[in-house]
């Protein structure tokens, strides 16, 4: 029972030290992002953002296909 009545602060306590670790990383991200180098905004991250926009889209793309796919049999008609 104990335990339990030490659990709070436990966790106030973990959250507190983690909060006061972390440096503010906004004001460079702010500058990166405002920057004009003729960029679209969801590719000024770097490689990383490139590499999951072109996978984003691709299964974009081919789960639109698929479905129109499936969808041209729907509407075929039937040999009995």
């Amino acid at each position: 029972m104990n335990h339990l009545l030490k659990l709070p602060r436990l966790a106030t306590r973990a959250f507190n030290t983690t909060a006061k670790q972390m440096k503010n990383r906004v004001p460079e991200h702010q500058k990166l992002f405002q920057e004009d180098n003729g960029l679209p905004v969801h590719i000024k991250g770097g490689t990383a953002d490139v590499v999951l926009y072109r996978i984003t889209m691709t299964i974009t793309l081919a789960g639109t296909g698929y479905s129109l796919f499936w969808l041209l049999c729907a509407c075929q008609p039937q040999n009995k």
